[in-house]
């Protein structure tokens, strides 16, 4: 199978990429992320799509891989307003945040709108099917071209990447953890044979109703951390520690035109 060639971004867009903290930025518009995406799929062009978050940008640092994995991507956008705030605090201009689970969502209403078919592969069998259900309960119109849980082996891969390729989606949705899907797009981007790829973590949890998102409120007031600590402190409340103050640390040093160490 020949390799599906990769959309031409327009050069007015690639203008304004920068680098912050080591990673190439795209500080696109919800709007423009999706005409873009729209485009790929209707002229069957490839688009690599991948969002960045503190914790991202905080483990890109001393992941060399996961770094050459998201510098790799077509189309790089900010998913979460610590790293809107930190990039405008070092200068950079960024219009908005485009959130990983509100872009899918409304790719889903794009696709039941325009006839292209999504495929979603991740998650847990259950929380997969019920995520299905619901997307199906607010867009009777769409057509799946296919999904499957996250669950696999390495020998079942390669049957698991035919299906996908055969299966005529126009866009594809992983549902896995970093860096997981990263190395998983990297690696079959071309022989997935699907126009639109973008890893989407917890998405279908929050679709599936199992995972509840801060309220527009806290999202906006880039509180969401704080929303998953009051949700799980046990288990969370160290990792955001852990990360924020990293973060913090970075972008000192990005500010001061330290470096990244």
């Amino acid at each position: 199978m020949s390799s599906m060639p990769a959309i031409m971004l327009p050069e007015s867009l690639m203008q304004r990429r920068f680098v912050f903290l080591g990673s190439p930025i795209d500080p696109l518009t919800m709007e423009e992320t999706l005409a873009l995406a729209e485009t790929a799929m209707r002229e069957r062009k490839r688009l690599q799509h991948v969002v960045v978050n503190v914790a991202k940008l905080v483990h890109m640092q001393n992941d060399a891989e996961l770094r050459e994995d998201v510098s790799g991507s077509d189309l790089i956008n900010i998913d979460g307003m610590g790293v809107v705030w930190g990039a405008c605090f070092c200068g950079h201009n960024v219009p908005e945040r485009v959130a990983g689970v509100d872009l899918m969502e409304n790719l889903l209403a794009l696709c039941a709108e325009k006839g292209f078919k999504p495929y979603i592969l991740g998650a847990k069998q259950p929380v997969l099917e019920q995520a299905v259900r619901n997307i199906q309960a607010n867009h009777p119109a769409i057509q799946f071209a296919g999904y499957r849980n996250g669950y696999f082996t390495a020998e079942e891969e390669a049957a698991l990447v035919q299906d996908i390729a055969t299966s005529g989606a126009d866009c594809l949705f992983i549902a896995m953890t970093t860096p997981h899907k990263e190395r998983l797009l990297k690696k079959y981007k071309d022989a997935f044979n699907v126009p639109f790829l973008m890893g989407v973590g917890g998405s279908v949890d929050v679709i599936a109703g199992h995972v509840n998102r801060a309220p527009k409120w806290m999202q906006n007031a880039g509180l969401e951390w704080f929303y998953r600590i009051v949700q799980e402190p046990r288990r969370m409340w160290k990792r955001y520690l852990n990360t924020n103050s990293k973060f913090a640390w970075l972008l000192l040093k990005e500010r001061l035109g330290l470096g990244r160490s």
